[in-house]
């Protein structure tokens, strides 16, 4: 079967790229997605969306970031299953891979040696600190994996082999972005300019979709209920069955603010899958109930994940095409890693930077 190939049809998914400032021009990129459980809705519209309209303008490296899957017991059948999984998404949201380099972490070896240097100008106390380790670890901190508790190095070190200008995240992710600089920061003021100081980019709006049965906490993968998120793979009656019974704030106004948080949610989902604007969508629907809005709502999401989603079933169905594209994005992602640990070998003294 000929799988997607991206072209032309490709930039028709991508959103509003207005809302980029001109001085991303020429930058670097680089974002990562772990292949573990489903991709929902929240992942796309803060992380995947905005890879596929930054590559108008950067140079992006997009990575999926299985070493970081393996922190915690998992299924290697699985794993392997989903790394593909991953990739298609990326490729069915419209990255291209002509003008993006897309890649599997583990295929670049460098990701990992160049951790274990930056775990030597890291410190405990700073991971500790970190607020998504407490979270996954919970109580049983002193059983978690120091993979787990470690992973924000290994983070950093992809981001930092690249020389990314950016990092575009969902807010969830700013404190490790914000360990990257630190680090990056502290290395430089001992050896000189070897990295360069990476920025977080996260967008004003839909940088932390919420979950549909509790906006007081973000859209979670591994989240017990199914009605917490909207998986890119649901087809069109989950969608619509979700969404008619997310929860709403007590009224019936439709309005964006810190006091209706669940409707805030449903109506930044809508503005970025419609690509309309919140005030436009308030008075829309001024004077009008939840059930109408929710079904409109649900008419959205279910049509603009539509090509999406035929796009994944098309590469789903060609495991070469994706692997060969994942392939040649290892091997123009290698020289540009290679280089930059040679350097920060180089500047620490190992010997390794001088093997033949």
């Amino acid at each position: 079967m000929r799988a997607y190939s991206p072209g032309k049809d490709n930039r028709s998914m991508t959103p509003d790229n207005t809302r980029f400032p001109e001085q991303l021009k020429g930058k670097v990129a680089f974002s990562g997605i772990q292949p573990s459980g489903i991709i929902h809705i929240g992942n796309y519209l803060g992380a995947v969306r905005n890879f596929v309209a930054l590559q108008e303008y950067t140079r992006g490296y997009y990575c999926v970031v299985d070493l970081h899957a393996i922190t915690e017991k998992h299924n290697p059948e699985e794993l392997r299953n989903n790394i593909l999984a991953i990739a298609n998404i990326y490729l069915a949201a419209g990255l291209d891979p002509k003008r993006s380099t897309l890649f599997v972490q583990s295929q670049v070896h460098e990701h990992a040696e160049l951790a274990w240097i930056l775990n030597c100008h890291s410190y405990f106390g700073e991971l500790r600190r970190m607020t998504q380790f407490k979270d996954k670890a919970g109580k049983n901190q002193e059983s978690a994996t120091v993979g787990l508790f470690d992973y924000p190095v290994l983070m950093a070190a992809d981001i930092l082999l690249y020389q990314a200008d950016i990092v575009p995240v969902g807010e969830d992710q700013k404190q490790h972005v914000e360990l990257t600089r630190n680090i990056a920061e502290r290395f430089n003021h001992v050896y000189g300019d070897v990295f360069t100081v990476p920025e977080p980019y996260i967008p004003p709006v839909g940088a932390r979709i919420r979950g549909l049965d509790d906006p007081t906490k973000k859209m979670s993968k591994s989240a017990q209920s199914p009605n917490n998120y909207i998986s890119l793979t649901d087809p069109p009656d989950v969608i619509r069955r979700k969404i008619s019974r997310a929860v709403t704030d007590s009224g019936s106004e439709i309005r964006h603010g810190p006091d209706k948080p669940a409707i805030s949610n449903l109506l930044e989902i809508y503005s970025l899958m419609a690509d309309v604007d919140i005030p436009t969508l308030e008075q829309r629907y001024e004077g009008k109930g939840y059930a109408q809005f929710k079904k409109d709502l649900a008419e959205v999401v279910v049509e603009r994940l539509r090509p999406i989603q035929e796009r994944y079933q098309q590469l789903s169905a060609d495991p070469a095409y994706t692997i060969g594209i994942l392939k040649e994005g290892a091997e123009r992602a290698k020289p540009v890693a290679r280089q930059t640990l040679t350097a920060v070998m180089e500047e620490v003294g190992l010997f390794g930077a001088h093997r033949a």
